[in-house]
């Protein structure tokens, strides 16, 4: 592909996973509507700012939503640090190395590339928000995180593999954080 650099022919099996993938996503780029969309849901992926807005909304419903609200906010806290300041900083990967410009707008992190954040989150909010919640909001809110997270290839923010580590960091994280701080039965 023109837009990433020739010195980063795929080498390891990781390499080629994530070219494969990216490749995937090449019939999309270019095309407005799925531009518009994944760039907009990238956006909303920033600083958890949609899983953010969804908990608030959902903490106005009971005491019981409240504390859920809070325990979300703990646990996007504590994601942050473990993503940001613990494993980014091991990791130190790279970015995907883009050439032309953007379509769209967006914000470019300062942080390295694995894993994915905004994957990680993602999949945090699924689980804590999802619980006590109908099978449609939960089918809902899983596809909204899958789809913030397959944002991040489409705009080459990030490898097929971030993100693939984003949303196993995000599903052991929020396990932990329902295990840890119980609030309700698991529905």
């Amino acid at each position: 592909d023109a837009d990433i650099e020739a010195n980063d022919a795929p080498s390891s099996a990781i390499d080629r996973f994530d070219a494969m993938v990216d490749g995937w996503f090449d019939h999309l780029r270019g095309t407005e509507p799925a531009d518009r969309i994944l760039y907009a849901l990238t956006e909303l992926g920033d600083f958890g700012l949609i899983w953010v807005l969804l908990a608030f909304l959902r903490g106005l419903r009971s005491e019981q939503d409240e504390r859920a609200a809070w325990r979300f906010a703990a646990a996007l806290a504590a994601e942050s640090v473990i993503i940001n300041g613990i494993i980014k900083t091991r990791f130190k990967r790279e970015r995907p190395v883009v050439q032309e410009p953007r379509p769209h707008k967006m914000r470019i992190p300062l942080t390295t590339s694995f894993p994915s954040g905004h994957s990680s989150t993602a999949m945090v909010a699924g689980i804590l928000l999802s619980q006590r919640s109908s099978r449609p909001t939960k089918v809902a809110l899983f596809g909204l995180g899958g789809l913030v997270a397959a944002s991040r290839i489409h705009v080459r923010i990030h490898h097929a593999s971030d993100v693939v580590g984003g949303v196993t960091v995000g599903l052991i994280l929020g396990a932990v954080a329902r295990k840890v701080w119980p609030l309700y039965r698991d529905r």
